[in-house]
């Protein structure tokens, strides 16, 4: 049996019908996982649902910003091996326009809600001793990219969350990454793409030495975290930018 295979592990993806999220469970069910995946949308995740590899899978639809939603979430989980935090928002917007509405509304679902799920699982149990927890974070955490104040501070606050976790949950041989991706082939490249001439896009795309990433690519790296193979691995944060950096 190959150490990086998911056979016999129940694994959450949050996020699951966007981009990565939704590859992180197809990737997850074909090495073997029982996948819950969740979102707020209810025929979205029912369309993943049928993408995935034949096995024990479903869908519970949350919107996880709101604290007694997470809890009867939570209340419907089985004990999980693994958590796969994909479910965020992106926002590009200039500094000196920003506002304390959009810094809550960002928060609130890249930081808090994956913050206080990891900490409800935890409490009540469903997260098992020797599980592992991994954050999507990004590239813009850490390059400083024009208008991502708010949204490259959230995913920094992730890096930090999982290094702390990295520590507080190794009693329980619990571990936490991140995953910090540069720029990937999901929806949020045809926002961008919607928004510049396909000459700009061809520029960007240009300054990656591999290119754009796929969501496969991401899916992987989520697995390889998830798996045993990954099993003396803890507070990291893998940088996949296709050597832009």
């Amino acid at each position: 049996m190959t150490p990086f295979h998911l056979v016999g592990k129940t694994i959450l993806v949050t996020g699951a019908t966007g981009g990565i999220g939704r590859q992180t469970a197809i990737t997850a069910s074909q090495m073997g996982a029982e996948v819950i995946v969740t979102g707020r949308s209810e025929a979205k995740l029912s369309a993943v649902l049928a993408e995935l590899a034949p096995g024990n899978h479903s869908a519970v639809p949350a919107d996880l910003v709101h604290e007694q939603n997470r809890d009867e979430f939570v209340a419907k989980l089985p004990p999980l091996d693994g958590i796969a935090h994909c479910a965020g928002v992106t926002l590009l917007h200039p500094f000196k326009f920003s506002d304390e509405k959009r810094y809550r509304e960002v928060y609130a679902i890249n930081v808090e809600a994956p913050l206080f799920l990891t900490q409800r699982l935890f409490k009540t149990r469903r997260l098992k001793n020797g599980g592992s927890i991994v954050f999507i974070a990004s590239l813009g955490a850490f390059i400083g990219a024009r208008g991502h104040s708010i949204y490259a501070g959230s995913k920094a606050a992730l890096v930090g969350i999982a290094r702390v976790l990295a520590h507080e949950l190794s009693g329980n041989a619990i571990r936490a990454n991140c995953i910090s991706p540069g720029m990937v082939k999901t929806e949020v490249v045809d926002g961008f793409a919607n928004q510049v001439s396909a000459e700009v896009v061809a520029a960007d795309e240009a300054r990656y030495p591999l290119g754009y990433g796929l969501p496969e690519d991401v899916a992987s790296t989520v697995v390889f975290y998830l798996s045993p193979a990954s099993r003396w691995i803890t507070g990291t944060n893998l940088i996949m930018d296709g050597g832009l950096t």
